[in-house]
């Protein structure tokens, strides 16, 4: 599966893809992987400051809505309004929501409805698709 670039602001062909992002940001971003669970540090990291797409800086969650799902991915429990959509994914056998970044249409991850207060939605994202910058002190 890929990501049409038609509809979004950040248009590049796979090629410039390819040159901007490591083989495995590629991977989930362009082609809607999905990176081993427990394997990204940004899974632990409680900081405050801003996640943004790996693939075209848009920020996408603010640290405050971050919570600890258990999972092994990051996890929010709500998104940057206008900064994500959604489509329906039914790979796998299975039918899910599936996250993209509104800017460019990289694939972030899933949302399910098992979240916590005041959402109940668990955002849960690659982290090779997000880049955590810390607030300023």
């Amino acid at each position: 599966m890929t990501t049409s670039n038609e509809q979004f602001a950040v248009n590049k062909t796979e090629q410039e893809w390819r040159e901007i992002l490591t083989p495995e940001q590629f991977h989930v971003l362009r082609k809607h992987g999905t990176e081993r669970a427990g394997t990204s540090p940004l899974d632990k990291v409680y900081e405050p400051g801003i996640y943004k797409c790996s693939g075209c800086g848009t920020p996408l969650f603010k640290s405050e809505t971050k919570f600890n799902s258990g999972t092994g991915w990051p996890s929010f429990y709500a998104p940057i309004d206008g900064a994500i959509a959604t489509t329906v994914d039914r790979s796998l056998f299975m039918t899910r929501v599936e996250v993209h970044c509104a800017t460019c249409g990289g694939h972030l991850g899933h949302v399910f409805p098992d979240g916590p207060a005041p959402t109940g939605q668990r955002y849960c994202m690659n982290g090779v698709s997000l880049e955590f910058v810390p607030a300023e002190s």
